[in-house]
């Protein structure tokens, strides 16, 4: 069970590395396209291949994992791919990780060995022609209920005149961005399932290409969430959607089941619950940190005020009782006449 998680944190590594490297060499290119001058500027940049390079080995590495262990396996541990980025920005691109950040890290590690602990060899699973197609009707249906609650939510800001994006359409883009990655990576251990079980070795293309399209599709949702609503929202969506995809559907549709072993199992559950946390604080670990930073500081603050206004009241209530031990000027003028008259 080792051997398909190295090799998923590799592919993880290599697709989210990849996708850096691409998108730091891009910085002085031009947009892309089909002319063959951007083509050759794009081919001659060394940050910008050596990332697309990556990018189809991690595929290719991804493919092979699916290959030898269960989708409901695979899929979580490929969530810790933020991990490896982060550590990646923080030793090579020099950006400062916080607290967070690394208790998200080693969390994500954490539960990528109790996956490893917990996971256990499965035979091949007889897949159920009848599942497929109503894991396809389920998808499509959820689909149609997303988008539907999109539109009334898009039409609902225009008639409002709103600008901003709601967050129910930030959650709804990260979510189908989520379900698809995950049904993209079920998709191809579907195709090497059935190749296993003696179908014909063309499903095997064909499941990897419909995968293909159900990422990009996936990028396509991801994009349009990223570009108008917050990074963290549909970020942090999608991570979990993907996860939670490939773990349902491929114990539903595909026929996995959880280890037979107690303790196996509990080791199992754990690391995905705290790959799942890692994930979430790495992809909102700035924001938690300012939130926390404007909690303390609002706090502090108001020791403070609460402190100045006791010293205040304290000084004022001995201001106070001072006034009853001072003798006005006009009673001690009339005390001294009194007193010459009487000496005279």
């Amino acid at each position: 069970m080792w051997e398909p998680i190295c090799l998923t944190l590799a592919a993880a590594a290599g697709n989210n590395i990849g996708k850096v490297l691409q998108k730091k060499g891009t910085v002085i290119l031009p947009p892309l396209s089909f002319k063959l001058k951007v083509i050759r500027a794009y081919a001659f940049n060394r940050a910008w291949i050596i990332g697309f390079l990556m990018d189809i080995f991690g595929a290719v590495l991804m493919l092979r994992a699916l290959s030898l262990a269960p989708v409901s396996i695979i899929q979580p541990v490929s969530g810790c791919g933020l991990a490896i980025l982060s550590i990646f920005s923080h030793f090579y691109l020099k950006e400062i990780m916080n607290v967070v950040d690394w208790m998200g890290i080693t969390l994500a590690g954490i539960g990528t060995i109790g996956v490893g602990a917990g996971g256990e060899e499965q035979n091949a699973s007889e897949i159920s022609i009848f599942r497929l197609p109503w894991l396809a009707f389920f998808i499509t249906i959820l689909f149609v209920l997303l988008n539907g609650w999109l539109h009334f939510y898009k039409r609902q800001r225009r008639e409002q005149e709103l600008m901003e994006f709601e967050v129910v359409e930030e959650i709804i883009y990260g979510l189908e961005s989520g379900i698809l990655f995950g049904m993209a990576s079920v998709i191809s251990k579907t195709g090497f399932l059935f190749l296993e079980q003696g179908f014909h070795e063309i499903l095997v293309p064909i499941c990897i290409l419909i995968s293909i399209c159900c990422s990009a599709t996936g990028f396509y949702y991801q994009t349009r969430g990223l570009k108008h609503g917050r990074a963290i929202v549909v970020s942090t969506c999608a991570a979990v959607a993907s996860i939670i995809t490939g773990v349902v559907a491929g114990m539903l549709a595909l026929g996995e089941e959880l280890p037979s072993s107690p303790t196996a199992r509990l080791f199992l559950l754990l690391g995905w619950l705290l790959i799942i946390v890692g994930v979430i604080l790495l992809v909102s670990s700035s924001r938690l940190i300012r939130r926390l930073t404007w909690l303390y500081r609002r706090f502090k603050q108001s020791g403070t005020d609460r402190n100045f206004g006791q010293r205040s009241g304290s000084s004022v209530r001995i201001r106070d009782s001072s006034p009853s031990a001072i003798i006005q000027t006009t009673t001690l003028h009339n005390l001294l006449l009194s007193k010459a008259k009487a000496d005279s």
